[in-house]
């Protein structure tokens, strides 16, 4: 017959190990089909960018090459401008990171919210 002590060590160990199979989270997002391809990013704050994805965590901190930050008009913060800066390679906070999207098969439409007269 097992001792007291003997259960509490069994016990113990059992717990431990589901603890680490909690702990591992997957990534939300499959971002391997987009290595080596053009993504956008939004960050909170505001900020845009487009590079190309070399890596990526399951955090979603980024890694980018050959990156463009897209610019605002100094009168409207909420309006971009056709002017970039060329920024190389970056590698981006997950935490900041608000939207990802791939730059082929994307285009601009107009705001179907705002009544056009």
């Amino acid at each position: 017959m097992a001792s007291s002590g003997e259960k509490r060590e069994k016990q113990s160990t059992l717990p431990s190990s589901d603890q680490k199979e909690k702990k591992r989270k997957e990534s939300i997002l499959d971002l391997s089909k987009y290595l080596e391809k053009t993504i956008r990013v939004k960050f909170a704050g505001g900020r845009e960018a487009s590079g190309i994805l070399k890596g990526y965590d399951p955090l979603l901190n980024l890694v980018l090459d050959n990156t463009s930050e897209y610019l605002r008009d100094p009168d409207d913060p909420y309006k971009l401008i056709e002017d970039t800066r060329q920024l190389g390679l970056v590698v981006c906070r997950g935490t900041s990171v608000v939207l990802i999207c791939p730059m082929d098969g994307m285009e601009s439409i107009q705001n179907p919210f705002i009544s056009q007269d």
